[in-house]
């Protein structure tokens, strides 16, 4: 058996809070399954909050701190924790982030937008625009950098596997002017290529399929059992039950199924960019 990575408590707030978790329910001499056991909480949950990968929720650090006699600590600081994570990404997102750096496998699929490990600067900055019209120039720039800062996974050794697929209308009517647009599809191809991941395009000519409904990520975990993310407008979920895992898994497989080969995906891909870039050097 592989030895245990320990968090690194000086990394986070989270991460200090996580691992004061771990410490204190060894001393206590419980296991992650009896700590959890009466929290409505699965033990999944507890280990990734005690690595510093997601938010303690109020009713179960009370329910800790009542297991581990440590006099309302984990309750008082729980919304300290919450504070550092929160950068610019909405609050119900605000696990998503650390997942993604411990993965080790991600999988999306995002049929209104281009996915956000894909994005550049320009569209993150335009969808923001476009999709929260009353936001203040200064957030619109929080949520861009904060999205920038998640993109940073692709600079690491050893970044996770991951397989994203796309519609091919996210390419054919563009949300930026023909330039950025070029920018954003060419950002695209050197990400997948880089980093040897694959890309499917679902083709416009498909007109149903599965996962049509909402925005999917698929996580692997190298010791957690993995999870779905899904999102709406302005909510979110992680699925964590494993029969819903399973079929959550299931239909993107069948998406993958229906989509374009990773080849004729990226040959699209860059087919369009050098329309756009050509569009953008016309005279005007």
């Amino acid at each position: 058996m592989p030895p245990r990575k320990d968090p690194d408590a000086s990394a986070s707030v989270p991460a200090f809070y996580g691992a004061e978790l771990r410490y204190q329910r060894e001393a206590a001499g419980l296991t992650l399954e009896q700590l959890a056991e009466g929290s409505y909480r699965g033990i999944s949950f507890l280990s990734q909050i005690e690595r510093g990968e997601r938010r303690m929720p109020e009713d179960l650090a009370r329910h800790v701190d009542e297991r581990l006699n440590t006099d309302g600590f984990f309750a008082r600081r729980c919304e300290d924790a919450r504070k550092a994570r929160d950068v610019g990404h909405p609050l119900y997102f605000a696990d998503i982030p650390d997942m993604e750096k411990a993965a080790t496998s991600i999988e999306d699929w995002a049929p209104a937008v281009i996915p956000g490990l894909l994005q550049t600067e320009a569209y993150m900055r335009k969808l923001n625009q476009r999709v929260t019209p009353c936001e203040e120039p200064e957030a619109v720039e929080k949520v861009v950098r904060a999205r920038v800062g998640r993109a940073k996974l692709w600079q690491r050794e050893n970044p996770p596997t991951y397989w994203a697929i796309l519609r091919e209308a996210l390419i054919r009517q563009p949300l930026l002017p023909p330039k950025d647009m070029a920018d954003q599809l060419e950002h695209i191809l050197d990400v997948i290529r880089s980093t040897r991941s694959v890309l499917q395009i679902v083709p416009e000519t498909t007109v149903a399929y599965p996962l049509m409904m909402g925005l999917t990520k698929i996580m692997t975990f190298a010791d957690a059992p993995p999870l779905v993310w899904t999102e709406a407008d302005h909510s979110g979920q992680v699925v964590d039950y494993p029969l819903l895992v399973t079929k959550y898994r299931r239909s993107y497989d069948l998406l993958r199924a229906v989509a374009l080969p990773p080849e004729a995906s990226l040959d699209i891909i860059e087919e369009a960019a050098r329309g756009y870039r050509d569009e953008a050097q016309q005279p005007v």
